[in-house]
């Protein structure tokens, strides 16, 4: 099957079912060991994306489970994938090697990396307390800076919180756990499980790893889309690792096409779905996705392969936004072909469609899947009610408002 040629739309559907939005999800734990990691976000307008990116996948599921997996079972645990995220502890290995590329001095966080060499007294300062008394808070430490944080950002002043990440990205405390945002810290050895994989891995087997992990996920991708998944701060090993993967037959070289012209880059299929090079069957599901989805995550490659030039829009003055402040992304079937801005009012139960978007030439029939995926929503954040805007696309109308 080597140099097989595949269409956009069937890539689609290798990407769509790599990602379990096909409807084969059933088991949380093996749909997160699927996607490798689940970012973490703070936003809270219907519900936080770690706990939504796998209703997506699963439906209404108990969401008691996603944090025994955090904090009872420890098979989770915080750190860095393609941003901030809950991440396999069994990869524990692979994530070691960004602990050791900052220990080293590599490019990441060298801002915050040469403030801290400045700041000593309050490093020691958050290690002794941790060490003393772990789990911490994050309120907890004194800001025993002795020059503050500053890089133009967000992250200007928030020197305690500045040194924390810093701590955590060497590897040296952890989240062990949350209490809503709330953050309690303490010593990794104290964190981690004792069946935690410790092993060293040879830097080529990392990379190996790495990769192959990427492509299983997303299923059908180019290097750049490898290198920018999962641990997109590890990226120049990949395409040597590529190669590796294509001479043993798990990462197997296609051609995507759409309308006769080949996209971009070179493409590769992972060896998991090889199958699906000649069969890849129509997806029939609908469902709504977090704006952090792992599907959508790497804007380039969803506007390359689904046609949708998507941009969160939190941050965009309420004038000129274009979808709304929360909009999630309507996936039906292979296709995105909407967008639903939702938000959750708990006080009155109420999941609200503040507005919804049909993409140009979006089909009708995806009308009732959007309808069932915002009353599945809604049972999953206890809202007893979906409530839809008079103005909806004319395809959808009668559906969505049944």
């Amino acid at each position: 099957m080597t140099g097989a040629v595949v269409d956009r739309a069937h890539a689609r559907r290798i990407a769509v079912a790599a990602q379990l939005l096909d409807g084969s999800a059933t088991d949380l734990d093996a749909a997160v060991r699927r996607l490798n990691c689940l970012q973490i976000d703070p936003t809270n307008v219907v519900a936080r994306n770690q706990y939504l990116v796998p209703w997506s996948r699963l439906g209404a599921y108990d969401r008691a489970l996603l944090d025994d997996a955090c904090w009872g079972r420890r098979s989770l645990f915080e750190y860095w994938a393609h941003a901030a995220s809950l991440v396999l502890t069994e990869d524990f290995r692979l994530h070691r090697a960004l602990m050791r590329a900052y220990k080293k001095g590599g490019r990441f966080l060298s801002t915050t990396r040469a403030w801290v060499t400045d700041n000593r007294k309050l490093r020691d300062h958050v290690l002794r307390e941790v060490r003393r008394g772990g789990p911490v808070p994050t309120n907890q430490f004194t800001d025993l800076s002795e020059r503050s944080y500053r890089s133009g950002g967000w992250n200007d002043e928030r020197n305690v919180g500045r040194m924390l990440d810093a701590l955590w990205t060497e590897g040296r405390i952890m989240v062990s756990y949350r209490d809503g945002l709330r953050r309690f810290w303490d010593l990794s050895e104290r964190v981690l499980p004792e069946w935690t994989p410790r092993e060293p891995m040879s830097e080529a087997a990392v990379w190996r790893r790495r990769s192959d992990l990427a492509l299983r996920a997303l299923g059908i991708g180019t290097a750049k889309h490898i290198q920018n998944h999962f641990m997109r701060w590890l990226k120049s090993g990949v395409p040597k690792a590529l190669q590796r993967l294509e001479r043993e037959g798990v990462a197997i070289p296609v051609e995507v096409r759409d309308d006769g012209a080949a996209l971009s880059g070179r493409w590769w299929v992972h060896r998991d779905y090889a199958s699906m090079l000649e069969n890849a069957p129509e997806v029939s599901r609908t469902t709504l996705l977090s704006p952090f989805d792992n599907l959508i995550c790497d804007r380039e490659r969803t506007e390359n392969l689904f046609d949708l030039r998507y941009r969160i829009e939190i941050y965009v003055p309420k004038d000129k936004r274009v979808y709304g402040y929360f909009a999630m992304p309507v996936l039906h079937g292979d296709r995105l072909v909407g967008m639903v801005d939702v938000r959750m009012d708990r006080e009155s139960r109420t999941l609200h469609a503040l507005s919804v978007h049909a993409q140009p030439e979006a089909p009708g029939e995806a009308g009732p899947g959007i309808r069932a995926a915002l009353e599945d929503l809604a049972r999953f954040c206890d809202a007893d009610r979906v409530v839809v805007p008079r103005r909806l696309p004319a395809a959808w109308r009668v559906a969505l408002r049944s």
